[in-house]
């Protein structure tokens, strides 16, 4: 059973900063690319950040310079720094791993955490 655990949402003042992580359980053999996405509320879900197994990061552009991803292999666990958050950063966010359980890679997501941006 692959369980995505996420913590750390909440509400934030503009400009203020919160740190989000995500457990993954479940036997994985191997965890390739982890990452999250968002979703505010009529909009579709967007990529945010990503992380291959190897560092590399991808953002999107609205998040560069203000968000970081990171990763724990050895807790197989993810992070997103989110620093100098603004109103519009208001949505749910996901955690998103790419895992190899038996011989099949899957896409496997958290359940969502809010993070609210208001003063």
């Amino acid at each position: 059973q692959v369980q995505l655990v996420e913590s750390g949402g909440g509400l934030v003042q503009p400009g203020g900063s919160l740190r989000l992580s995500c457990a993954a359980s479940g036997s994985f053999f191997s965890i390739g690319r982890m990452g999250w996405y968002r979703q505010a509320p009529g909009k579709q879900r967007e990529l945010v950040a990503v992380i291959t197994i190897g560092g590399a990061t991808d953002y999107a552009d609205s998040v560069k310079g203000r968000f970081t991803v990171s990763r724990d292999n050895a807790k197989n666990t993810v992070y997103l720094q989110m620093n100098s958050l603004k109103p519009e950063d208001t949505a749910v966010y996901y955690c998103n791993i790419y895992g190899l359980k038996g011989v099949r890679w899957n896409d496997y997501w958290g359940q969502g955490t809010q993070v609210t941006v208001s003063s």
